[in-house]
């Protein structure tokens, strides 16, 4: 994997990879900021993976997306020392078990993002079915 990460300036660059567009920006004014692009990563890493277990699963679900949110350190390099990610999702009730596997599986088994954040911190997650 590789990526051009060029300087626009001030505290603002774009990056890029195979041909997208990204606005990253330390001020957080014209695009995320560099650990905010770090938890959205995180948050789409396992969202493919449950998309894809759910559907395999054949569980009909609908209206998903997922908060995510870190605890900071207070001394530099100020890194992550707790993520939670919140799961929301319509789905029928009686799917709640096989939407925990998902997760689960996403977690802890193919989503390399959250492998490599869990070197640091842990990584929990929340769940909300909605109705």
């Amino acid at each position: 994997m590789k990526t051009l990460t060029t300087w626009i300036g001030e505290h603002r660059f774009t990056g890029e990879h195979e041909g997208n567009r990204i606005a990253i920006d330390g001020d957080k004014l014209a695009g995320h900021g560099p650990k905010a692009l770090l938890l959205s990563g995180l948050a789409g890493c396992s969202g493919i993976d449950v998309v894809d277990i759910l559907e395999k699963m054949r569980v009909p679900f609908s209206d998903f997306s997922m908060e995510t949110e870190a605890e900071v350190a207070d001394d530099h390099p100020k890194v992550f020392t707790s993520v939670i990610i919140r799961y929301r999702l319509r789905t029928a009730p009686e799917n709640e078990e096989k939407v925990k596997k998902a997760i689960d599986l996403s977690l802890e088994k193919y989503c390399g993002v959250a492998a490599m954040l869990k070197k640091n911190a842990p990584v929990a997650y929340e769940l909300e079915i909605l109705q």
